[in-house]
């Protein structure tokens, strides 16, 4: 019996399709890698000018333009969703936002639209405790850039996160701030999921290793990385990443939890249920709790494109 070519290829299709719903991945959009393709060195750019994060400027312009698709970007090149404000002398477009008809900056071309953003977190007061940030702190400025009100989506923080981490963004961030790995200096916890931690003694290597929701791990130091833990404990750094669910490249952050071995189904007792924080994404609330994303998805009903907002609720078991 003979089938439709079309058929099987549509069939093809749909099975790669749930495969990525059913392990938890954000789903890759042409447009953003296109976008990202052509504008990337520019925002690296305006990063070495500015101090400002290429990941961060990055996936504003994605999140805000619509990856360039959406009409102010096409009418405006406004690329940012920056309004008009009081000082503005330059051309205007009207669209609907939060207010019917809004004033929204117009510019003779993108690069002006890129070069306005920059300028405008710069010189305004309430953003200037974001360039006290490291500049590989992605977390940290988006996190930021919701509290001191640059939108109003209370998802805002979490999207860019979001946004950064599926499609490696933070590969076009220069060094952050200088200073010398710390080697083998334990870490204190400091977050609920980690004061659990207990300290094993029984293995003697280069770092301290403790054990938390039955599962081991360690802390992760400033400027680490997986390769710097994969060598410190004679592991393999493939390894690392697959039992946390991230690229060998990740860029690590001082407190990071690095699991060294798979991370379980559901959490354990008594943790049910986590209130959703700004600046928190499906995979940092896995490494809280030591569960795979993708179960983390399943447990709650979510598509690969979910993205958890502030408030939102999360079954953990």
């Amino acid at each position: 019996m003979s089938f439709n070519l079309r058929y099987i290829s549509a069939i093809i299709l749909f099975v790669l399709v749930s495969l990525s719903v059913a392990r938890g991945q954000q789903r890759k959009i042409a447009s953003y890698e296109k976008y990202v393709k052509q504008y990337s060195s520019l925002a690296v750019q305006h990063e070495k000018k500015y101090n400002i994060p290429a990941s961060i400027t990055l996936a504003q312009a994605i999140l805000e333009s619509g990856a360039g698709q959406a009409r102010l970007a096409k009418e405006a090149n406004n690329h940012f969703g920056i309004k008009c404000h009081a000082d503005w002398k330059g051309g205007r477009v009207y669209h609907d936002d939060d207010k019917r008809n809004e004033c929204f900056r117009k510019y003779k071309n993108v690069s002006d639209s890129y070069e306005d953003h920059s300028d405008f977190l710069v010189s305004r007061s309430r953003y200037s405790k974001l360039f006290k940030l490291d500049k590989k702190d992605y977390r940290g400025w988006a996190k930021g850039l919701q509290d001191c009100g640059y939108a109003t989506d209370r998802g805002y923080a979490n999207k860019l996160i979001s946004i950064i981490e599926t499609y490696q963004l933070y590969q076009y961030d220069q060094d952050g701030k200088s200073g010398k790995k710390t080697g083998s200096t334990s870490e204190k916890n400091t977050s609920s999921s980690k004061s659990s931690g207990e300290k094993s003694t029984s293995v003697k290597l280069s770092r301290d290793i403790y054990k938390t929701h039955g599962l081991i791990y360690v802390i992760a130091q400033s400027n680490d990385s997986l390769e710097d833990i994969a060598k410190d404990l004679d592991f393999s750094s493939g390894k690392l990443a697959k039992y946390n669910e991230i690229p060998v490249n990740f860029p690590l952050q001082k407190g990071d939890i690095i699991y060294l071995e798979k991370k379980m189904k559901r959490a354990n007792k008594p943790y049910y249920n986590h209130k959703v924080q700004v600046g928190e994404s499906m995979h940092s609330i896995s490494q809280r709790y030591g569960i795979l994303v993708k179960q983390l998805y399943k447990m709650n009903n979510k598509d690969a494109d979910y993205v958890p907002e502030e408030g939102d609720m999360l079954k953990l078991r």
